[in-house]
């Protein structure tokens, strides 16, 4: 079968057939161009919710990420990035090796097809002007035939004339003789281009026109061969990630497959166990004769065993349940103290453990920082052209400084560590609520013990005398009915630093003022001072420097 021999005359439809072919080429490339953008918009859609989901840092919610159910959804997560990354590479290499490939083909397709039909119009102009030619010859020896024999009949007709002088005869056998003689001419050369058009004619059905056609079919079957390899290949691009996907899809599987859920119950045990005991049995209390109440050695109170219960008003407030309310003043002021001493034991002992944690990594950043400057400062010293090693002397204290700051830190959340451990003795109030700027100054310290202060909820209480107690039962009481007396001023205190009080209960202050005191730390790092006797509030210990009256009623000592 070809095309130049079976359609032969078929030029015009031929030259439709091919642009058609073309035009399909193309709309196929648009389909593969299409799909791949729909894949980029797939694979950014599933990116974007992947990271929309991903736990975001320094947040509650990389605290959940603990628990197995939720790791296997960040698995998820991870895996889906993954998937989507294989919808990128299915685009990229439909792009690459399909539509990038192909539209380089259309373009020599068309000019392909403009050569073989350009080669084809120029025979057919060739054949044509061929015809012309052979038409013309023909016309003209027909022509110059019937002009010859008009000439003979008239040079017989005037032979025939007696009246015709012998020169007008000799006149008219001569114009016929001529004419003759053209006639006999055209007849030649009508021959002659008869036989050159025919071996055209037979040249242009029987060898240029199939040669063309045969090209132009050639060229047409390597454009179908052409789409059909393209199809293999859209296929392949997808079968060459089927693997991959699997992998992802088994990857989610596996991370189902790793949720605990008797591990997940273990770490909310861990999460929100407080360390303390149930509380023991409340013994009846006999109130036709005078007793003392005893306290359980299972209960939650604060108070020591032994230790009379004061009571204000008909109330009991010896003891501080795990279900009652904190410490008002905690919330109030929405203070944290920095040996996390409001927490429960084993909730502060993780967060010092964290703390302790957080302090060795930043030591250990810092000494890294440490020993390049020092080995750049040698590099200078062996090769002063490289800089001066006077340059790093600066910044080699400053790191140093930074150092000893964290490891006096460290050791300082190390003692409180031990402590909620049992490992050493209780520490004194103000060595739990030292601040961490240690600068070298002295600091104070004292006498009274935390040991003694400690609730069952983890917060402190101050547990004096007699006296001090009835007093904050007393200030407790007073809150409940709004109907507080100013309390007396138990010494003075200067700003250190510029106090903006923005919290319900606390003042603020100016560096350098003068104030009042009117109550102390009670371990929860907040002083309570008095401007006039309007303006009162809390501020920070470490803001002010506290100067107590000995002789004041409640005052502590400081050595």
């Amino acid at each position: 079968m070809s095309w130049g021999t079976e359609l032969w005359d078929q030029f015009d439809n031929l030259e439709k057939h091919t642009q058609w072919g073309i035009d399909i080429l193309e709309k196929y490339i648009k389909f593969v161009k299409e799909r791949t953008d729909i894949e980029l918009s797939y694979a950014k859609q599933l990116r974007n919710l992947s990271k929309k989901y991903q736990p975001k840092k320094n947040s509650k919610e990389e605290e959940e990420y603990k628990y197995t159910a939720c790791k296997a959804f960040l698995s998820t997560l991870n895996e889906m990035n993954d998937y989507a990354g294989q919808h990128e590479v299915i685009s990229e290499n439909m792009t690459s090796q399909i539509t990038v490939d192909l539209m380089r083909y259309v373009q020599e397709l068309k000019q392909e097809r403009k050569s073989n039909f350009h080669d084809g119009r120029k025979a057919q102009q060739h054949i044509e002007t061929c015809w012309k030619q052979l038409e013309s010859s023909k016309r003209r020896f027909e022509r110059d035939c019937k002009e010859a024999d008009r000439a003979q009949q008239y040079f017989e007709k005037m032979d025939a004339d007696i009246n015709v002088t012998k020169a007008d005869v000799e006149k008219a056998r001569q114009q016929a003789q001529l004419r003759h003689q053209m006639a006999e001419d055209s007849k030649a050369d009508y021959s002659s281009i008869l036989q050159r058009f025919n071996q055209e004619q037979w040249e242009y059905y029987h060898t240029h026109i199939p040669n063309i056609f045969q090209k132009i079919q050639e060229m047409e079957e390597r454009r179908i061969m052409r789409i059909g390899e393209s199809m293999k290949t859209y296929a392949e691009v997808d079968r060459q990630v089927i693997p991959i996907i699997g992998k992802c899809l088994d990857g989610i599987v596996k991370a189902a497959e790793s949720i605990d859920q008797k591990n997940d119950s273990q770490l909310v045990v861990e999460a929100y166990k407080s360390g303390f005991e149930p509380p023991g049995d409340i013994e009846f209390e006999d109130y036709t004769q005078p007793m003392k109440r005893t306290v359980s050695e299972n209960s939650l109170s604060s108070s020591k065993e032994g230790k009379p219960e004061l009571k204000f008003g008909g109330k009991s407030r010896g003891k501080l349940w795990p279900f009652i309310k904190k410490n008002k003043l905690s919330l109030k002021l929405g203070a944290t103290p920095e040996d996390f001493s409001n927490l429960p034991p084993e909730q502060r002992r993780k967060k010092l453990q964290q703390k302790v944690d957080d302090l060795n990594k930043e030591i250990q950043k810092e000494t890294d920082q440490r020993d390049a400057i020092t080995k750049m400062k040698d590099v200078y010293l062996k090769n002063p052209q490289m800089g001066d090693p006077a340059s790093l002397d600066h910044k080699l204290a400053e790191v140093t400084q930074n150092i000893e700051r964290l490891r006096l830190e460290t050791q300082k959340f190390e003692a409180w560590l031990a402590e909620v451990e049992g490992r050493l003795p209780a520490r004194s109030e103000q060595a739990r609520r030292q601040s961490g700027m240690y600068d070298g100054q002295t600091q104070q310290t004292v006498t009274n013990c935390a040991q003694d202060r400690e609730s069952p909820d983890g917060s402190y209480t101050e547990e004096q005398s007699q006296e001090s107690e009835l007093k904050v039962l007393t200030t407790d009481f007073d809150d409940e009915f709004d109907d507080e007396e100013p309390l007396p001023a138990i010494g003075t205190c200067k700003a250190l630093y510029t106090f903006e009080g923005q919290n319900e209960g606390t003042i603020s202050v100016v560096e350098g003022e003068l104030l009042s005191v009117i109550e102390e730390d009670k371990g929860d790092g907040w002083t309570r001072i008095r401007r006039s006797e309007d303006e009162e509030g809390y501020v920070p210990t470490s803001y002010v420097e506290v100067y107590l009256d000995k002789n004041a009623k409640g005052a502590k000592t400081y050595i």
